[in-house]
Formats: C-alpha cells, sequence, structure tokens
C-alpha cells in the first residue's frame, strides 16, 4: 500500500476500536509514506448491525468529503462488505490471504460472504500456491501472488550486532519464531521439542491471539518476549542460531504460506518447518528448509540444518530470493488493475 501511495491516494480503513468514546468517531493517522490510516472508534457496548451501520456511516462520511476520480475498493476480508458492500468502486479486488472460514472463532456468515465477494470483485489475488489452487475455480480472473520479501530488511540480519536487551541474557544455541502465537501453533511439538533438547533455548515472539497465555507450554528453555515492531526483526535474528515455523496442521494452517520463511532464510538463518504444504513446495523440496513432523523429526532437522547453513546453502538461497521482491509483486498487481479500469470505464 506504501508503494501504491506513490501513484495513488491510499486509504486504509481498519477494524473498528471500542473505547470510551460518546459516540463513533473516525480517527485519521498519515503513516510515513503517506497511506492515510482511518480507524473507527465505536463506544464500548456497540456490537452487531449497531456497529455495521456506525461504520457505514463514518465511511461515507469521509468519503464523501473527498474529491476522487476513480475508486479501488481492495478487500482482505469478506466481512468488510457488511459496511461497504453499497459502494460502486471502479475496480473491486479480493486479496484473498488466507482461509479465513478455518480460523478459530469465524463469523458464522463469512463463507456466505466470500462468496458474495467471488461474484463481485473484478480481480481476485490468491497469497499462496495451495490456497490458488483452491480459489481459482471460483474465478475467472484470479492471479497468485505468493509471499514476497523485502530482503535487504531482513539481510541486516547477516550482520554481528549487539543483543536487544530481552533476549540478551539468553544463552546458546538459540532456535527462533515470530508471528501470532495462536491455534496455528503446534504446542504440542514446541513442548516435547523444548524436553527433548533442554540445552536448546527456543525463543517465541508475538502476541498471544484466541489462545490463553495460560495454555502456552512452559520451561526453563522456552522464552516469550512478546510482540515486537517490523524495524526491530532483523536484530532478534541476528541472534538465533536457527529459525523455525512450528505450526500445527489444523483447518487454520492448511492452506497458509508463512511470508515469515523468505524473511528467515533472506536472514541467513537455518530454517525448520513443520510440513506445511507451501513451506515443502517450493522451499523443502529445494533443500532451502528442512521439515520435520514429529517432535522428534523436527529437532532432528534443527541438526541437520544447522549443520548443512554454509556458503553453497547461502548462494542456493540467495540464488532463489533474488527472484522475489514486493516491488515485483506490486508490479504485477498493479498491471492486473490497469488491465481492468478501461473495462470498466
Amino acid at each position: 500500500m506504501t508503494r501504491y501511495q506513490n501513484m495513488a491516494r491510499v486509504l486504509f480503513l481498519e477494524e473498528p476500536i471500542h473505547a470510551d468514546e460518546p459516540k463513533p468517531r473516525l480517527n485519521i493517522a498519515v503513516q510515513e509514506g503517506g497511506v492515510e490510516v482511518l480507524t473507527p472508534f465505536l463506544p464500548h457496548g456497540m456490537h452487531g448491525a449497531e456497529a455495521i451501520d456506525a461504520q457505514r456511516i463514518l465511511l461515507d462520511e469521509y468519503l464523501s468529503a473527498q474529491t476522487m476520480e476513480r475508486l479501488v475498493a481492495w478487500y482482505y476480508t469478506p466481512m468488510a462488505l457488511l459496511f461497504s458492500r453499497h459502494l460502486s468502486p471502479d475496480v473491486l479486488v479480493f486479496d484473498c490471504m488466507d482461509e479465513l472460514s478455518g480460523f478459530d472463532g469465524a463469523p458464522p456468515e463469512l463463507v456466505a460472504l466470500e462468496q458474495e465477494i467471488f461474484e463481485r470483485a473484478d480481480i481476485v489475488f490468491v497469497g499462496g500456491q495451495s490456497l490458488f489452487e483452491s480459489k481459482k475455480k471460483q474465478h475467472t480472473n484470479a492471479h497468485l501472488f505468493a509471499s514476497s520479501i523485502d530482503a535487504q530488511h531482513f539481510a541486516k540480519a547477516r550482520v554481528v550486532q549487539s543483543d536487544p536487551e530481552d533476549q540478551r541474557g539468553i544463552p546458546h544455541p538459540r532456535i527462533g519464531f515470530y508471528g501470532v502465537l495462536d491455534e496455528r501453533l503446534d504446542r504440542e511439538l514446541l513442548a516435547e521439542a523444548a524436553r527433548l533438547r533442554p540445552e536448546w533455548q527456543f525463543i517465541l515472539i508475538g502476541p498471544v491471539v484466541k489462545i490463553r497465555e495460560e495454555d502456552l507450554p512452559r520451561a526453563a528453555n522456552l522464552h516469550y518476549l512478546g510482540q515486537k515492531s517490523y524495524p526491530e526483526l532483523p536484530g532478534y535474528l541476528a541472534g538465533w542460531d536457527a529459525a523455525m515455523l512450528p505450526f500445527a496442521r489444523n483447518a487454520s494452517t492448511r492452506f497458509i504460506s508463512p511470508t515469515k520463511t523468505p524473511e528467515y532464510l533472506a536472514a541467513g538463518k537455518p530454517t525448520i518447518s513443520t510440513p506445511i504444504h507451501d513451506v515443502v513446495q517450493p522451499y523443502g523440496a529445494l533443500g532451502l528448509v528442512h521439515i520435520g513432523s514429529t517432535a522428534e523429526e523436527f529437532c532432528a532437522a534443527i541438526d541437520a540444518s544447522v549443520a548443512e547453513s554454509d556458503a553453497a546453502w547461502l548462494a542456493k538461497v540467495d540464488s532463489f530470493l533474488a527472484n522475489m521482491s514486493w516491488d515485483k509483486t506490486f508490479s504485477g498487481m498493479r498491471e492486473q488493475i490497469l488491465r481492468v479500469l478501461p473495462e470498466k470505464r
């Protein structure tokens, strides 16, 4: 969206925040790069149809005060149709990044809304190979744009640097993960791996969402450091000996294509994953990532990946990543939008 801001005005409407507000209001914050982030603030207790109506009114009031030659409506979730389906954009994009209906707590109306957005969309972008195979049958103008990377940002982790304060006292070897800690995390595997390798330190960075803090496995060699910002991540990665993707295999991970896979590799870190389809293909098949299903296999894969991470492996990584960038992804997406615009006009 920041790249798009160089060519068009970008309004990014976030999900609402419930706060001590006497009435609904729209908070507007211009981010570095120019993207305008619009956040609805709703009074505590305002939910359901009332909250949907409030979001629609806030959006309409804001848009009516703007001067726009064309409008591209870009959806990351079909749920946003509830307050925006009355709009008539020049182009409607559905950016399908996950099988959202497979997540715990998914709203019951999500499946019907996704069907509606497929019917209304001019373009569908899909964020992973396995998800694309599933979704391409639902739309005649669907395009695969798999997880990409800002390689230069994560390559900073290849340079030795001082540890962040909360990681400094953790001994080596360190096996790290960053991302949301939710139902996708294989907690049993993580607990068993920590038991099998008490000399290894397992570091997890990210917010705990949809599961309870007390449901996370606990051990002396399991370290939860909380959420960190995007600019901070290379500093933590630099101090790891390997990176991991300990995903469970369930409905919420069936179609995921973890962006952190190429990010770990760009950081030069040996990487281990459970057998997630879009990690096995292509990363596992090319020998860039080691795969383990059980805790025993996962630990053996860590041993193997660290032992094999040499200059030849890093050269293979860099050769693979050379074809990936967010600039390339953005360019491809914009090209598809420009193809649709003349037809719509």
